[in-house]
């Protein structure tokens, strides 16, 4: 029997960090989430707990891409895909798929398949981890020691929702719409801020101070090692009620609105907080109907808002030399 994953509802205190994970997954738009921490602030336990209380989708079967039925229709000719009539659909969870921090250009976008050439002759493409991560999530742990042109493919393709790939005589387009997650620890060194930017949220974690908090931590992680099966069978209600959540505020997202006296907020924050472009102001505006959503209000408040602020601007705030993100 698979070891089942250490539950996300189980985690003690990290609440922003949580926060920022589900609307990373409520909205894709934002252009993943970056968490900034310690190393063992359980970063990578909430990533892989969280993909385990997604809810499952309709997939057409056997094809690389992980399409859904509507997107297999518009796509098959040109990824070269055998269409059926009408093609077989399955419901499967959706998948978390970790970037090694070695990778290369080729192993994010795809390439030429190179048996298929060698073998009969034929051009075809092999797709990479883009088309694996499309309709899931995208786990970047240590996003900082990756190569910056990596980093920006990955961004570039969170952003707009699909992967171009044009080289050796290919020229392939699919869609790549994920959650991304990138994990890093400060002490090995800080992002770009170009690449900074480009990431919808940002938290920062850090161990827990209280001493009660800490020893809750030590419980419930020896629990889980000696038996995850009763643990994890322990913590499935919370874990399904916060998946119902989640698929509820999917949902509702299309139909959230934020009013001309929001966007007016939104601008004066930004204004005030002094960040460069205009990033910030959509960003912050998307955060804020997810948190509406995540909510179960289809209209953006004044909280919202404020909520929004600090996952949104802390890291694309100018810093004096030497001054730590969110100072």
């Amino acid at each position: 029997m698979e070891r089942p994953v250490y539950p996300f509802t189980a985690i003690v205190g990290q609440d922003q960090m949580r926060l920022g994970l589900v609307l990373a997954v409520i909205c894709p738009e934002l252009s993943g989430i970056l968490i900034r921490g310690e190393k063992g602030t359980a970063k990578s336990t909430a990533v892989r707990g969280l993909a385990a209380l997604l809810p499952e989708r309709d997939e057409v079967v056997g094809n690389p891409y992980h399409l859904s039925p509507d997107e297999f229709a518009a796509y098959a000719d040109q990824l070269g895909l055998e269409p059926a009539a009408p093609p077989a659909v399955e419901r499967r969870r959706v998948q978390i798929v970790e970037l090694p921090v070695g990778a290369t250009e080729d192993r994010v976008t795809g390439s030429l398949d190179i048996q298929a050439a060698l073998r009969q002759g034929a051009r075809r493409f092999e797709p990479g981890l883009l088309a694996a991560a499309h309709r899931g999530i995208l786990y970047v742990d240590e996003v900082n020691l990756l190569d910056n042109h990596v980093v920006d493919l990955l961004l570039d393709s969170a952003a707009m929702g699909v992967s171009t790939v044009e080289r050796e005589g290919l020229s392939v387009t699919h869609p790549a719409r994920f959650s991304l997650v990138g994990t890093m620890n400060p002490e090995e060194g800080e992002l770009r801020p170009q690449l900074l930017d480009r990431f919808g949220l940002c938290v920062t974690v850090a161990g827990e101070t209280d001493p009660a908090a800490r020893v809750e931590v030590i419980r419930r992680r020896l629990a889980y090692e000696d038996d995850p099966v009763a643990f994890a069978a322990a913590w499935r209600e919370a874990g399904d009620e916060l998946a119902a959540r989640i698929d509820r505020a999917i949902g509702l997202l299309p139909e959230v609105r934020a009013g001309d006296d929001a966007l007016g907020r939104v601008a004066s924050i930004c204004i005030e907080a002094g960040v460069d472009g205009h990033r910030a102001d959509i960003m912050m505006v998307r955060a804020a109907r997810a948190l509406a959503a995540w909510d179960g209000r289809a209209r953006v408040g004044a909280d919202d808002l404020d909520r929004a602020g600090r996952l949104v601007l802390p890291h694309r705030m100018r810093r004096r030399p030497l001054e730590g993100i969110g100072s």
